[in-house]
């Protein structure tokens, strides 16, 4: 009777209770990650980690979390007597539990927060992802995105075209340490699926009051396009004629 003990008026091997403990860490973790799912999709925090379009993979995960924490512990609970417990199935391992685990820290422990400057690390494009010369737009240009006028830039042969074209864009401040003073990049992530592959885009903007505005400030520019010399090329540079400070956009993801 050394490795035994009695429970519920049954003589319970110890290693079923252990069994017993890791199946209960195991729902616990499940259902766990099933509420972080659906804190994250109703606090709007999910728009910092994916595109909206795969949002809905987000849903299925939670319900499904969800309902494999509810059947695992309802398995445990119709199982209480022990002499009835299937020994079919592989024993469940504390290395499975952490696994679980670990994201649901990191989603507890990290804050929620969108890329800024700090992940673009001097590398900010010129360039936008998907531009082919079947791209077309079909909104008023006052209208458009920073992907949208970087499209636009690398679509034509002659940047020229865009001299004295009216803009206006919203996004935050991002500068290197060889911009000039009166100059800063007006920059967004473009996602297009999560953020392990965003990549930082941004238009070239020119004020004289660039000094007022620190990194990662979140600014809606309106002004007029003039090409002139930027990191060695011609490229359009907004002239900034209004900038507004304004607070982070609910999605501040550009989706291509």
């Amino acid at each position: 009777m050394a490795n035994l003990e009695l429970f519920d008026n049954y003589v319970v091997p110890r290693n079923a209770q252990r069994e017993n403990i890791l199946g209960w860490a195991k729902s616990v973790v499940l259902l766990s990650l099933g509420v972080f799912f659906i804190y994250s999709i109703a606090s709007g925090n999910l728009s910092n980690y994916i595109n909206q379009r795969f949002a809905w993979l987000s849903y299925v995960a939670a319900g499904l979390f969800l309902l494999l924490g509810i059947a695992n512990a309802a398995d445990i609970l119709m199982h209480r007597d022990y002499a009835m417990l299937d020994r079919s199935h592989a024993p469940i391992s504390w290395k499975v539990i952490a696994i679980l685990a670990v994201p649901l820290a990191l989603g507890l422990l990290v804050p929620s927060r969108p890329l800024g400057s700090a992940a673009a690390s001097g590398a900010v494009s010129l360039s936008a992802a998907s531009v082919t010369k079947a791209t077309t737009f079909t909104t008023d240009p006052l209208k458009w995105n920073v992907l949208d006028w970087l499209r636009s830039f690398n679509m034509t042969d002659d940047v020229n075209s865009f001299n004295g074209k009216q803009a206006n864009v919203t996004g935050f401040v991002y500068r290197e340490g060889t911009f000039p003073d009166n100059e800063f990049m007006l920059a967004r992530f473009a996602v297009s699926c999560c953020v392990a592959d965003a990549s930082a885009i941004g238009l070239p903007v020119i004020t004289d009051k660039a000094s007022q505005y620190p990194a990662d400030t979140w600014l809606q520019i309106s002004g007029t396009l003039k090409v002139g010399k930027f990191k060695g090329d011609n490229w359009p540079i907004l002239q900034a004629a209004t900038i507004t400070k304004i607070d982070q956009p609910e999605h501040p993801y550009l989706y291509p």
